[in-house]
């Protein structure tokens, strides 16, 4: 691609997700530039096709054929991103998936495998990381201030009743969709590696309550190499409204507990040595009704920075497979009742 010219991008799937992306693409608008749409519901992509006036497909492959552009962004079905991965890579297209970036291990390592050969860059969308709260917290770890980490406990008491199963034929499967932990609360698997490093082993239960193939609610225990152990509880089974997703780390010279709706309030912080940003913690919190927080942008503007050779990407296919295999490991455990040693490739 020409990195003195707009990004040519075109968003696949024009569904919940995707006005995260189209108003990242509007706000960075110096960067790219809106070049097509892809839909397979007809009614859904005529009306983005009138709100942006772009060319529009109900078919990803004519979409491919027909326009010349750099990069596409998949907030399509989690079951197909891998499919549609490997063709826009050998169509020579850098890509950006939304999470998960699959539903199994093998499509993971296919998507990889599928930019490598074709010298194409995968980016997986962790908006989360860029939260302000969260920022901070990593920055308190990558400065060890924690000394040694004893325990971390996280919580996603989230909400979604059976209407919100309902809406497609794909949602609540395993092939399509993934559960709770693969679906809903994939960010917040995605800390346990980002913030305390490689997990060693994973116990898992789960169970289902609404009409779905998948899991609702489960819960975690976690062992990571540094010596560490964990839990993580998650259900969207709470009552009326959701409740709580929070991040909790005691180490040996500090405590912090992140929490509100979508870790976006810091309730702890005490650390044996203070530091000047320790001011900025109240300057961190902020109020929100959703649970996507604010990071598409900066994601976004991170990717633009990496295509033109000015950045590394802050996550890209293999960290990607990272939370990936946190994820199907989470799935094996409660399947074969056994612990899950990692890493899963070897």
């Amino acid at each position: 691609m020409n990195v003195d010219k707009k990004i040519k991008i075109a968003v696949i799937g024009c569904g919940r997700i995707s006005k995260n992306h189209f108003g990242s693409i509007e706000q960075l608008s110096d960067e790219y530039e809106l070049s097509a749409i892809c839909d397979n519901n007809p009614a859904v992509l005529d009306e983005h096709r009138q709100r942006y006036k772009v060319p529009a497909y109900l078919s990803f492959d004519e979409l491919l054929t027909n326009e010349k552009i750099d990069l596409v962004t998949l907030c399509t079905p989690s079951g197909i991103h891998a499919s549609q991965t490997v063709k826009a890579a050998k169509a020579g297209i850098h890509v950006i998936t939304e999470k998960p970036m699959a539903t199994k291990w093998e499509d993971g390592l296919s998507m990889v495998r599928a930019c490598d050969e074709s010298g194409v860059r995968l980016f997986v969308v962790k908006q989360n990381r860029r939260n302000s709260t969260l920022q901070l917290l990593k920055r308190a770890v990558t400065e060890k201030r924690f000394g040694k980490i004893h325990m971390v406990h996280m919580n996603v008491f989230w909400t979604r009743p059976q209407e919100y199963y309902d809406r497609a034929a794909w949602s609540g499967t395993w092939d399509m969709d993934g559960g709770a932990f693969m679906n809903q609360a994939t960010h917040y698997v995605d800390l346990l590696h980002w913030l305390i490093g490689p997990v060693e082993k994973v116990q898992s239960m789960l169970s289902t309550h609404r009409n779905i193939e998948v899991e609702d609610t489960g819960v975690v225990n976690l062992k990571w190499r540094n010596g560490t152990l964990g839990s993580m509880a998650v259900t969207m089974c709470t009552y009326p409204q959701n409740l709580e997703g929070s991040i909790t780390i005691l180490g040996e010279n500090g405590t912090v507990r992140i929490g509100g709706v979508a870790v976006n309030e810091i309730q702890e912080w005490n650390f044996s040595e203070s530091k000047d940003y320790d001011k900025d913690i109240a300057q961190a919190n902020y109020q929100t009704t959703s649970v996507y927080g604010f990071g598409h942008p900066p994601y976004f503007k991170n990717v633009a920075d990496v295509l033109r050779g000015k950045a590394e990407p802050e996550t890209d296919g293999r960290e990607g497979l990272k939370s990936l295999e946190l994820l199907i490991s989470i799935y094996r455990s409660a399947r074969d009742s056994k612990e899950i040693g990692l890493p899963l490739n070897v």
